[in-house]
């Protein structure tokens, strides 16, 4: 008897083997789809419904994905989300259109070309003591609960419904993404490196203001919710962005107590996303508690090794992610993309503990039928009681027990 979507998710989270391997796209702006492929799934599905974007917030560009979408993706998962307040969603709305947009924290995007936003406001480069952090003017109030107003109705109504894992995604609630917006990468960083005392103050900082928001949309949740997604951008295409050490000695305590926080208030899995090579911090990540990694940016030195992956962390991590986005979905064939999501599966699936999604957003140079060739090839392939035919000349693993 096929399980329900939820059911399947769980038993994947329990690190056990589901009929078959989740899919997880859509739900937020990680696992998302920019707009101009997202029009192209609905047209190929024959679709009509409105575009509409992710978190009220155009220049993300990433779309809020319709239900009959979510579907035909065969997503097990929805999102239930926080917004900024309904005062800075109204006041972009009434800006001059491209004029810089700027979120509830004081730093923003400017627009780089016709629709297309880089994030380039960063209202404090010049902070370099925490007199500087407490004379800032522009932090953002948490208390005002028009951000999470519509969070219970939404959690309640997935739940009352039955069918889907709800995961629960605040929006950029991270420190060290946070501080590349308040100060921009390259100063933070350098800041990082000359002025350690300070960086971590405004860590903690914004990891306190990060507390002030979650623990009402916490509340609001409730326990109608499955997965928590926070996490920070802590690797690059061949290395991490700081060294084991630093990360050790600055930035993962104030991990660790944010996913205390969260897991004194919640039942709910933690979901991290970390993009670029970060093997050499997974052991950490499982010491703080992380129940699930993603992206598995395979394209990223380390990470490309998925039988490593596996053997060494597979039985104490839920991995998510893992279909290439720099080269597999954008220039593959629909073929290519499946025989990779098959290759994926073969790794990292047998055993549970694997979700698939793409490596981050599905941006807008991705074919649309790459990813229905992706989500599709998940429903062919991704059965744990199905042994898959070979893939050219390597014997496919079976995933029945």
């Amino acid at each position: 008897m096929p399980m329900t979507n939820r059911e399947r998710v769980l038993t994947t989270l329990n690190h056990q083997e589901p009929d078959r391997v989740p899919i997880i796209m859509g739900v937020s702006n990680a696992t998302g789809i920019k707009m101009k492929t997202y029009r192209g799934i609905k047209k190929l599905a024959g679709i009509s419904a409105p575009d509409e974007y992710i978190y009220q917030w155009p220049e993300l560009g990433t779309a809020k994905i319709d239900e009959a979408t979510m579907q035909c993706l065969h997503s097990d998962v929805r999102g239930v989300r926080d917004l900024e307040p309904a005062s800075t969603l109204e006041r972009n709305r009434e800006r001059d259109p491209h004029s810089p947009c700027i979120d509830s924290w004081g730093s923003g995007q400017k627009e780089v070309e016709p629709g297309n936003w880089y994030p380039g406001i960063h209202p404090i480069p010049e902070a370099t003591t925490v007199e500087d952090l407490e004379a800032y003017p522009g932090w953002p109030d948490m208390s005002d609960l028009t951000r999470v107003a519509h969070v219970q109705e939404n959690a309640q109504r997935l739940a009352d419904e039955g069918q889907y894992a709800i995961m629960a995604t605040p929006w950029l609630l991270f420190p060290l993404e946070r501080a590349f917006a308040m100060q921009g990468m390259d100063v933070f960083l350098l800041n990082l490196a000359i002025r350690p005392d300070f960086s971590k103050a405004l860590l903690e900082k914004i990891a306190q203001k990060c507390k002030e928001l979650m623990a009402p949309f916490l509340a609001a949740l409730g326990d109608n919710v499955d997965i928590i997604k926070i996490g920070d951008d802590l690797g690059t295409q061949e290395s991490l962005l700081m060294s084991p050490k630093m990360y050790r000695e600055i930035l993962k305590p104030i991990h660790a107590d944010f996913i205390k926080f969260i897991k004194e208030r919640t039942h709910a899995k933690v979901f991290f996303h970390t993009d670029g090579d970060v093997f050499p911090l997974i052991e950490d990540f499982i010491e703080i508690g992380v129940d699930i990694l993603n992206p598995i940016q395979t394209s990223a030195g380390s990470m490309s090794n998925l039988p490593e992956l596996k053997k060494q962390f597979g039985k104490n991590i839920v991995f998510c992610g893992g279909i290439d986005t720099q080269r597999i979905l954008p220039a593959g064939t629909p073929a290519e993309v499946q025989e990779e999501v098959r290759r994926v599966i073969d790794i990292l699936g047998p055993g549970g503990g694997y979700m698939v999604s793409s490596v981050h957003t599905v941006m807008n140079d991705v074919p649309p039928e790459n990813v229905l060739a992706m989500v599709d090839a998940v429903e062919e392939f991704g059965s744990m009681h199905v042994t898959t035919p070979p893939l050219g000349h390597r014997p496919s693993l079976s995933l029945g027990k």
